[in-house]
């Protein structure tokens, strides 16, 4: 039996400017990267990146377990999880399998971006520099300020952006019946809109449910299957619109792998802004080894961040830089 070498290395990146949702204000992203590396010298990546508010552990149980791993280990460090951790479960298995298969089998099929735009009126500035840099689709939060006020906006970015756009409308589970019912009129007239994303909590999916058989806006789903667990449940309970999979978050990879092949899902990956190792693993790993899906990738957040070692496709600087 060999021996492994495991060690991780917490990080924090701040947001530029500060993200808001409608779970509040989002100023640090804290992850934690992790290495494995056999008697041979090879390394396996992976990246713990919870979010708490869609229900995975938080960073600081995250941290916890990583510390009671000793630093030699005789297998897989983290063969079985508790399933209220599915942010370490990703991490831990993602490097297990690059570890195991240091190189993808698969190959990855390019893909375009979906850009995520600042809340409020700074949208209105900032679709363009992203627009000249190659982005088609966006996404912007809404759900944030008061209604009236987002609607005014709305329509001054729906006649802003070019015919050919595409732009996701995301609410983070902060509208009523009413207000969903609302953006929902708004948008029908517009082709640019491509779905509106979550507009009821989770515990609503019946209320989702309905107005996805109500309305030709389409709805996506997004804290309602934030974990594998999630999909299978709102899939049984008859959901055959958009899964926004966040991969970072959704527990095993390879359940979630099973999961997509399994079902014919219609999906929209998304990032958890996560670095460059949770990234590298979804694409050339997960991603690449699916039916391909015809959305954009909703990973276009690196504008968010101003720390670039911790996007670069060199995980030896990235590491030395933590």
């Amino acid at each position: 039996m060999g021996y492994y070498q495991f060690e991780f290395r917490p990080y924090e990146r701040s947001f530029t400017p500060p993200l808001r949702t409608n779970h509040g204000v989002w100023y640090l992203r804290k992850g934690i990267i992790l290495r494995i590396t056999d008697t041979e010298g090879q390394v396996g990546w992976g990246e713990i990146a919870p979010i708490q508010e869609f229900g995975s552990e938080s960073f600081e149980q995250a941290l916890a377990y990583c510390q009671q791993i000793p630093a030699e280990v005789a297998d897989n460090p983290a063969p079985v999880l508790l399933p209220d951790m599915p942010a370490c479960q990703f991490g831990f298995e993602s490097a297990w399998e690059m570890l195991t298969a240091p190189r993808s089998r698969y190959s990855l099929v390019p893909s375009t971006y979906s850009a995520l735009l600042p809340t409020g009126s700074l949208a209105l500035q900032a679709w363009q520099k992203l627009w000249e840099n190659g982005a088609r689709t966006f996404k912007w939060k809404i759900g944030v300020d008061a209604i009236a006020q987002e609607l005014s906006l709305f329509e001054q970015l729906i006649t802003a952006l070019p015919s050919e756009a595409r732009l996701r409308l995301d609410a983070n589970g902060g509208f009523d019946w009413q207000q969903t019912c609302e953006w929902l009129r708004v948008c029908d007239p517009h082709n640019t809109v491509e779905f509106l994303e979550q507009p009821l909590p989770p515990e609503q999916f019946d209320l989702m449910l309905k107005l996805s058989e109500q309305y030709p806006v389409p709805i996506a789903l997004d804290e309602s299957v934030a974990t594998t667990d999630d999909m299978e449940a709102c899939y049984n309970q008859g959901w055959r619109g958009i899964f926004v999979i966040k991969a970072a978050i959704a527990g095993s990879p390879a359940r979630l792998r099973e999961f997509c092949r399994s079902h014919e899902v219609d999906v929209v990956w998304s990032s958890a802004f996560e670095t460059a190792v949770a990234g590298h693993f979804i694409q050339h790993y997960l991603i690449a080894s699916l039916p391909v899906s015809p959305r954009a990738i909703g990973f276009g957040v690196d504008h968010w961040f101003d720390d670039a070692d911790l996007d670069h496709s060199d995980f030896d600087r990235l590491w030395q830089s933590l």
